[in-house]
C-alpha cells in the first residue's frame, strides 16, 4: 500500500515544519506591513519571450473582476483578429477597445502611414488617460511604435508620468526603450527559453491570437 504524506510525516517533523512556516509568515507579514504607498502603476512587459500582451490582458480581466473599467489601445496588431478582443467584448462598455494599428511595419511598408496610425493611437491614448472612469489602460505594442520612432519618446514619457492619480498603464512589446524602463514602476523582461515556432509550428488560434 502506498503511504499518503500525512502517514509518513511524524510529529516532530510536522512541528519543525510548523515552526519554520511561522517564522516565514512573520517575516512576510513584516515586509508587507512596510508597504504603505498606493498609486497608479506604470507597467512595462518587454523581452523576446511570448506572453507580454497575454499578461497585460490577464491584468485587464482581474480589474474587470473588481467591477472597474478598462481601456485598450492596440498600436500594431490591427490586421489580426484576436480572441481576447472577443472575450472582453462580453463586458460591454466596461471595456473601451481601440484597434488603431495596421499591422507590423514590414506589412504596410509605408512609413508615413505607420506614423499616422501611431499618432492616431496616441491621441486615443491621451483621451482614455483623461477619462476618470478608466482604471487600467493597456497600450499593446506601444514599445514597437517607440522603437521605430513613430512617436516622440520624450513626449510619451512625459504624458505617462503626468497621468492622473490612480490610473494603471500597461505597455507591451519587445525592445522597451531604456528611458521608458527607467520611468516605469514595474518592468518584466520575458525571456525565450524554447518556442514552438522554431520547430515549424504556426501561430495557432487561442494561443497566439
Amino acid at each position: 500500500m502506498t503511504n499518503t504524506p500525512d502517514q509518513t510525516i511524524d510529529d516532530k517533523e510536522a512541528e519543525r515544519h510548523r515552526a519554520k512556516m511561522a517564522k516565514r509568515k512573520a517575516v512576510q507579514d513584516a515586509e508587507v506591513a512596510k508597504k504603505t504607498v498606493e498609486k497608479g502603476l506604470l507597467i512595462v512587459n518587454t523581452g523576446p519571450g511570448k506572453g507580454k500582451s497575454t499578461a497585460a490582458f490577464g491584468l485587464a480581466l482581474r480589474m474587470l473582476g473588481y467591477g472597474k473599467r478598462v481601456g485598450v489601445v492596440q498600436y500594431i496588431k490591427g490586421a489580426w483578429h484576436t480572441g481576447e478582443k472577443d472575450a472582453l467584448a462580453a463586458f460591454g462598455d466596461r471595456v473601451s477597445w481601440h484597434t488603431m494599428g495596421e499591422g507590423f511595419t514590414w506589412e504596410t511598408q509605408d512609413l508615413k502611414r505607420d506614423i499616422a496610425a501611431a499618432e492616431a493611437a496616441w491621441a486615443k491614448t491621451l483621451e482614455l488617460m483623461a477619462d476618470p472612469t478608466i482604471s487600467l489602460l493597456v497600450l499593446d505594442e506601444l514599445n514597437i511604435a517607440l522603437r521605430y520612432e513613430y512617436l516622440d519618446l520624450d513626449k510619451v514619457i512625459a504624458a505617462l508620468k503626468a497621468r492622473r492619480e490612480g490610473l494603471h498603464v500597461v505597455i507591451t512589446g519587445r525592445n522597451a526603450k531604456p528611458a521608458l524602463v527607467e520611468a516605469a514602476d514595474l518592468v518584466t523582461e520575458m525571456g525565450s527559453t524554447k518556442h514552438h515556432f522554431a520547430a515549424g509550428v504556426k501561430a495557432q488560434q487561442g494561443i497566439e491570437f
